[in-house]
């Protein structure tokens, strides 16, 4: 376990390695989960203030879940989450011409249309974060997909890229750039260590 001020996690995230593979698995976390991509409680204003700006670029099926259902729903178990289409896909999903899954969220920060790019927790992955409830930890742990997963963890074993620095862009963004520095130093040591 690694402890960076409120933040506990688990020792996966700098000793094991992963590079996302998209043109292998098609993006199928957007799709493959038993919810929606959770949202913090500040999130749930960016969705609504971005919606009407992606709605051009979701689908007719995701349009109609986020109208009849809302843009964003209560699930028991993991709290406040985007809907999804038949149980599967995120509404704000959709695929691109190779059949990759696209967030509409990320392709009009891409373009420069909105300022949010995308939730943190889809950012992160396969990086789960929770919040402890009695503590006020932050709890992070790498869980890849078995199946879905194994060619970013074979890729990433054959980059030598660690998870941490694979996630370099979102762990900054949720906890700022001196966590990531301070990581970065723990994770190097780590590594240090064991060429010894």
């Amino acid at each position: 376990m690694i402890v960076i001020d409120n933040i506990l996690l688990s020792d996966d995230i700098v000793e094991e390695q992963f590079v996302c593979d998209l043109a292998k698995c098609k993006g199928g976390c957007c799709e493959d989960g038993d919810a929606g991509a959770p949202l913090s409680e500040e999130e749930l204003d960016e969705v609504l203030r971005a919606y009407d700006k992606v709605k051009h670029l979701m689908t007719e099926e995701g349009i109609a879940v986020t109208e009849t259902e809302g843009k964003y729903r209560y699930d028991k178990e993991f709290g406040w989450v985007t809907p999804t289409v038949n149980g599967k896909i995120c509404a704000y999903g959709f695929r691109d011409e190779k059949g990759v899954i696209q967030c509409a969220f990320e392709v009009a920060y891409n373009k420069g249309i909105i300022k949010w790019k995308k939730p943190i927790s889809c950012h992160l992955y396969p990086i789960k974060m929770k919040k402890s409830r009695y503590s006020g930890h932050h709890l992070l742990n790498y869980e890849p997909r078995e199946g879905m997963c194994s060619p970013a963890c074979a890729l990433g074993e054959k980059l030598k890229v660690p998870v941490y620095a694979f996630l370099k862009e979102p762990l900054e963004r949720a906890f700022g750039k001196q966590f990531y520095k301070a990581l970065d130093s723990i994770a190097k040591d780590f590594h240090n260590e064991v060429k010894k």
